[in-house]
């Protein structure tokens, strides 16, 4: 893409860079880079995603993020390596999804651009983020069941509200591989589209997303995830009292200002 600016990555398993977009804020890009090992995520790894995300969610050029691999894999699960000999204590002590955890955390919105394997990890990273953009060639699964485990980063939980319980007892207990159209029906994907198009696909969106108010865009995402953790009543006032807090803001009356007077809002951020 021409529009892409990037100065030398201090990483070793991401590459980071930033969209360019005409239209609004910029658009921050993670892309993970262990092809040698179809992406898996080890410890390392995940501590500079986290760390690249926190720089987006904190610069004021950034309006939405992105994560993704490369077309052969997304990421094919986490690094059993890491795993293979630890012992119980020893993952404790580890408490490696203390970074997942923050990365749920973010306020801006993200993006997971995915193709190829999407499997154990590292659908829980693409659950992780806002939304899906997938390729058709993509394949989903939660195959910990296989080495005897189940999900660690969140998979029950994510999965669950994403699917509904009958499908996420089927993708955990069973380890089965399901097409990206199968995930798009059950609800875990947002689009599907071809193998060519996958990452501009996600990158459209997220301009688009980047081009609206940012405030009210990470306001309106918070909002529904609280939604997964609260009654419907509880939500609703969640809801009214971030919509009543946005008439605080410059960018509620500019917008408001420029649909009466036809013309394209300039928003402020503030």
């Amino acid at each position: 893409m021409s529009d892409k600016s990037a100065s030398p990555s201090p990483f070793k398993n991401i590459i980071v860079s930033k969209l360019d977009n005409p239209k609004g804020l910029k658009v921050g890009k993670v892309q993970i880079n262990r092809p040698e090992v179809l992406n898996a995520l080890n410890i390392e790894l995940m501590g500079e995603m986290l760390r690249a995300l926190e720089t987006f969610d904190k610069e004021k050029d950034v309006g939405c993020i992105i994560i993704t691999g490369n077309q052969k894999a997304f990421a094919a699960g986490a690094d059993i390596k890491e795993m293979a000999s630890a012992s119980a204590v020893e993952m404790y002590v580890r408490d490696q999804f203390s970074t997942w955890n923050k990365i749920r955390k973010i306020k801006k919105p993200i993006i997971a651009a995915v193709s190829g394997y999407v499997l154990g990890g590292g659908n829980e990273l693409a659950m992780s983020c806002d939304m899906i953009i997938a390729a058709e060639s993509t394949r989903f699964a939660q195959p910990e069941i296989k080495i005897g485990i189940i999900t660690g980063a969140g998979g029950t939980e994510s999965l669950t509200k994403a699917v509904g319980k009958a499908k996420a007892m089927e993708m955990i207990l069973t380890g089965r591989i399901y097409s990206a159209s199968e995930m798009m029906d059950a609800g875990l994907v947002t689009r599907v589209t071809t193998d060519e198009l996958y990452l501009d696909e996600a990158e459209a969106l997220a301009k688009e997303i980047a081009s609206m108010p940012p405030i009210a865009v990470q306001i309106g995402k918070e909002a529904i995830l609280k939604s997964f953790d609260t009654t419907i009543e509880g939500g609703l006032e969640y809801e009214r009292r971030n919509f009543y807090l946005l008439f605080a803001s410059e960018d509620m009356k500019e917008g408001m200002n420029a649909f009466i007077e036809k013309r394209t809002p300039k928003w402020s951020g503030k």
